[in-house]
């Protein structure tokens, strides 16, 4: 071996990690667009199933089934967006979110009940947070006009939002009306010889993806009836959108629930924050948490293993080390896309590289 060949050999190596880092960088700059196309697929795999009823058994042209399948899940979306109204103009009012001084007032009366109702007094609670200097740092940090600022932030990202949202409209409805349109454009980068492995491998993926969002659909239904029942039982207004939030919430694997919990308890609380501690707000919450309970009892011992199992066939175990990995490695966002990607993958696999031994173990449910 030369020194001609060794020089060509490094400058080929070179030219191979510039491309591929010029190419994380690209798709780094494009992660909106990415973004966009990923939700535009979840979206059409959802209304696949509508299109072709209404195609199949109401004759209706391709596009008109299209078209009338979009308005449909648009006004699902906008139907969402007008529930949460009645439920951020309730919060806002129970916690006096434009008064920060009533806000103060009700969180100390809320502070000084449950201290009356462990027993203890608010001034060895008060000598003890000093000692410690808790109570200066949490001071010193706690500035309540915080909650505006996030409100109006929260208002400039919807407007935002707009683009992405027509973005995602206009992806969705042309993978809608032509359903090879993705397939196609990932052949282009395709060699001839493997496009009929990558054909199967697309068909497949779109077949346990269905199922896999369908079972999710389900998951999220029967958290959303559990929740709501609970929420009603203790009188909690704007109850069945508290409980459709809350479930909303796990479709983030392991943290989701939490949030949904805390989330829940904290707006049943503030929802009687006029009322006595001990015998109102504190037993309302105590069935709420059991309603949650209840609800994540059945979700962990029946929903998810049955999805798991019978949607993406992988073993639960298997799926709770994907999504810590993908949580450690991307962070919420992996969790979350951490199934279809990890089934995508295995699907790819057992097409591509059906001989490997790691590969049948891994992929023999499949």
């Amino acid at each position: 071996m030369n020194a001609k060949t060794i020089a060509n050999g490094i400058l080929r190596a070179v030219a191979i990690l510039a491309g591929v880092v010029l190419l994380c960088w690209f798709f780094y700059k494009i992660q909106s667009v990415l973004a966009y196309l990923v939700i535009a697929a979840v979206l059409a795999l959802l209304g696949r199933p509508v299109v072709l009823f209404l195609r199949r058994r109401l004759k209706f042209p391709n596009t008109l089934a299209v078209v009338a399948t979009m308005l449909f899940m648009l006004s699902i979306f906008l139907g969402i967006l007008a529930l949460l109204i009645p439920l951020v103009a309730e919060q806002s009012k129970n916690l006096s979110l434009l008064d920060i001084e009533a806000l103060k007032g009700d969180l100390n009366t809320l502070y000084i009940q449950t201290l009356e109702y462990f027993g203890a007094s608010t001034g060895n609670v008060n000598n003890l947070l000093s000692e410690s200097k808790i109570e200066e740092n949490m001071l010193k940090g706690l500035d309540l006009r915080f909650i505006p600022d996030f409100l109006n932030s929260i208002v400039n990202t919807l407007s935002n939002f707009s683009v992405g949202l027509f973005s995602v409209i206009f992806i969705s409805f042309f993978f809608l009306k032509d359903s090879k349109l993705l397939q196609n454009g990932i052949l282009t980068f395709v060699p001839n010889n493997k496009e009929s492995n990558l054909v199967k491998s697309i068909d497949k993926i779109n077949n346990l993806l269905a199922r896999y969002f369908a079972g999710i659909l389900l998951q999220l239904f029967i958290l959303f009836v559990i929740y709501t029942i609970s929420l009603f039982v203790v009188g909690v207004e704007n109850a069945i959108v508290i409980a459709f939030l809350c479930a909303l919430f796990n479709i983030i694997p392991y943290i989701g629930p939490i949030i949904g919990g805390v989330t829940m308890i904290t707006l049943t609380m503030t929802s009687f924050i006029d009322s006595d501690f001990s015998t109102v707000i504190l037993p309302k919450a105590l069935y709420v948490f059991i309603g949650l309970t209840v609800g994540q009892l059945i979700d962990n011992f029946f929903s998810q293993p049955l999805i798991f199992s019978k949607s993406v066939k992988s073993h639960p175990l298997e799926i709770f080390l994907v999504i810590i990995i993908a949580g450690l490695l991307f962070g919420v966002v992996g969790m979350v896309i951490a199934v279809p990607g990890y089934t995508a993958i295995k699907v790819i696999l057992k097409e591509f590289l059906a001989e490997n031994s790691f590969v049948k173990k891994l992929t023999k449910n499949l």
